[in-house]
């Protein structure tokens, strides 16, 4: 198992059959940044599974359609609210047939696409998280979906956000995953490390890939230097920059 950390959320997973490409976008994309991560030459023998977890710009990308013209088996797996019509597909230059590449997934939902498995659970900002297995393996994006806690919204909303991410948590304390990808965003300061602490407390995953981190890999020592919990240490995969390969 090869997974690719391209930049942000994105990750591209490659098993001996199958790919999964997960909240991939353009890297000049969004203002004040530029993000480097970049799609390699794939083995066109292989599965291609497109994931978007939400529609907002640092996860989602309709340019990636294009995929389908080097990879005509490619499959398209995005949140609900990234939903285009025919005819906005057409207008931006896009077959009417790549609908049919495309499945919306709703919160709560179970699809069999392919040869892969998945199953969604509903985030705390937009969109949805994805469990996929896929070869046997079991994998989980959460997209947006975190313990987000901000100075200055009050005690009701963060209260509500807490309760809605340790629901959805409770519904992952029977699986397994090979390798989960989890947000530890720096903008939330002094709380970035509660959605991610709580998910390594609560949840089984063999590799955790922190994400979300506006390019401050800093974020992975602080967190690290919190715990002398040595399964935890263990468990956390140290990521240095982008493009960066992992073999497992």
């Amino acid at each position: 198992m090869k997974i690719r950390f391209l930049h942000h959320s994105s990750f591209l997973v490659e098993l001996e059959h199958t790919i999964l490409l997960f909240d991939h976008f353009a890297g000049d994309r969004l203002n004040g940044f530029t993000f480097t991560g970049t799609i390699p030459p794939l083995d066109r023998a292989k599965e291609l599974y497109v994931f978007a977890s939400h529609k907002h710009q640092d996860h989602f990308d309709m340019d990636d359609l294009k995929l389908a013209e080097a990879y005509p088996s490619v499959r398209f797996i995005f949140s609900k609210d990234c939903k285009m019509s025919r005819n906005f597909l057409k207008k931006h230059g896009f077959s009417e047939h790549i609908t049919e590449r495309i499945t919306y997934a709703a919160p709560e939902k179970k699809y069999e696409i392919g040869t892969i498995k998945i199953r969604t659970l509903t985030s705390t900002d937009a969109g949805v998280a994805f469990c996929v297995e896929a070869e046997e393996k079991s994998f989980y994006h959460a997209g947006d979906l975190n313990w987000w806690y901000w100075e200055g919204v009050g005690d009701l909303i963060n209260g509500r956000m807490e309760r809605s991410f340790k629901r959805e948590m409770r519904k992952l304390a029977n699986e397994h995953f090979h390798a989960a990808f989890v947000p530890l965003d720096p903008r939330q300061e002094k709380d970035a490390f509660k959605g991610f602490g709580y998910f390594m407390q609560n949840v089984d995953a063999d590799h955790v890939f922190p994400m979300h981190m506006w390019q401050d890999y800093s974020m992975i020592e602080a967190y690290k230097k919190r715990t002398d919990h040595d399964y935890f240490l263990k468990r956390i995969v140290t990521i240095t920059k982008e493009n960066e390969e992992f073999e497992f």
